[in-house]
């Protein structure tokens, strides 16, 4: 039998533009902190750390969290892609929940470059080359950068599926603008229209434009996990509960679909999601906010279908109605999300937990959804890996 768990303190810092950020054991450091100042605990409590990056050398948590402290306790190095902070929560979590420990520690962080992600290893097989095999089949488009083609591509599909427009992508943008006003830690906080996004610089001939695309971000976020047992003998408030986690890999349908929405994950998507509403007995009506995985535009409307906030089909209806913010059907990526926040590859997922465990306490201030009291997680990285999860405000 499992043990309910809590996030019981998260910290985050500012995320920035690549070059202008402390380094990122500095960055991991602080957010470690400040998660365990949020938590009323002592650095010497946590009895295990995992610790996610990208694009780093080995044991570059250690380097983190040697800045903290050195208390002697495992140390796991985690690198899922773009899901690997939500990854390292994930393994936090299942330490807890099945009695390791009674508390343990996530953190993020990256320290990236300008420009889009590419393969670091030519040397040898990349762990995307069947991806890139389904992109040259159905999209083609091989002088477009690799990420931009995967989910470029997605959204392509829905478009020629459904006659899913171009301005329909520019709206979830401009949505998310308008959001990141509201969060002093957002990378970009500039609101920009839906005329705005359409007119910036095409990357995609009738795709996407680069207001459609996320940036390269560097910060780092970091989350304090715990059992009840641990929380009320140190007498922790705040708490917020895991309700349901699970996380996912590819099976056949990535590649055998025909359907690039599938090859960048959507099945992997609805199968965690399908798990986590089971495990908590809600449906996707119960939801009151919602982050998930931005990367791009399009990648936002095909995953508000995967996780059943709307019909398949019927993304753009809930783009258009308004569905997708506040005073509509659930509010999705209040922090801005990738798009606007930022998007470090080893804190996005903390960044997620970090926001959403503000929303579950009533304490997003500005950006707060009203009565929120069920949170979904939803964390992508292609290769693949997708963790979805589901927090409860806690009584």
């Amino acid at each position: 039998m499992t043990e309910k768990t809590f996030v019981a303190g998260v910290g985050m810092i500012p995320f920035s533009k690549p070059g202008a950020s402390p380094s990122y054991d500095a960055m991991g450091a602080e957010a470690i902190r400040l998660a365990l100042s949020d938590a009323g605990t002592g650095y010497g409590e946590v009895r295990q750390i995992y610790a996610g990056y990208v694009y780093g050398d080995s044991c570059a948590g250690q380097r983190a969290a040697y800045q903290v402290g050195l208390s002697g306790v495992p140390i796991v190095n985690v690198n899922n892609n773009c899901a690997t902070g939500s990854t390292a929560l994930f393994l936090a979590r299942q330490a807890v929940a099945h009695g390791v420990v009674d508390c343990a520690l996530a953190v993020g962080f990256e320290q990236m470059t300008p420009g889009a992600l590419g393969v670091v290893f030519g040397d040898r097989p990349s762990p995307l080359g069947a991806f890139d095999e389904q992109a040259d089949a159905l999209v083609g488009a091989e002088e477009v950068p690799m990420a931009l083609r995967f989910f470029g591509g997605a959204g392509l599909e829905h478009m020629r599926r459904y006659g899913t427009k171009l301005s329909t992508f520019a709206k979830i943008r401009a949505k998310a603008s308008r959001h990141a006003a509201r969060n002093p830690l957002a990378l970009f906080r500039k609101e920009v229209s839906e005329e705005e996004v359409l007119a910036s610089p095409m990357l995609w001939e009738g795709v996407m434009t680069r207001l459609m695309a996320c940036p390269p971000t560097c910060g780092a976020a970091a989350a304090v996990v715990c059992n009840e047992s641990f929380a009320r003998r140190h007498g922790l408030s705040g708490l917020v509960e895991i309700a349901g986690q699970a996380m996912t890999t590819d099976q056949p349908s990535s590649f055998e679909s025909g359907d690039m929405r599938r090859v960048v994950g959507a099945d992997l998507t609805r199968r965690a999601a399908e798990s986590v509403y089971a495990q908590a007995g809600i449906a996707p009506a119960n939801l009151d906010v919602v982050e998930l995985h931005d990367c791009f535009a399009h990648n936002e409307l095909i995953t508000y279908e995967a996780l059943g906030l709307c019909p398949e089909g019927e993304g753009e209806a809930f783009v258009v109605e308004g569905r997708n913010s506040y005073g509509g059907g659930v509010v999705t990526n209040p922090s801005g999300g990738l798009l606007s926040k930022g998007h470090p590859l080893g804190a996005t997922g903390l960044a997620q937990c970090f926001e959403l465990t503000r929303q579950m306490r009533g304490a997003a201030e500005a950006r707060q959804v009203e009565n929120a009291r069920w949170a979904l997680q939803h964390n992508l990285g292609l290769g693949s890996a997708c963790v979805v999860t589901l927090y409860r405000r806690a009584a």
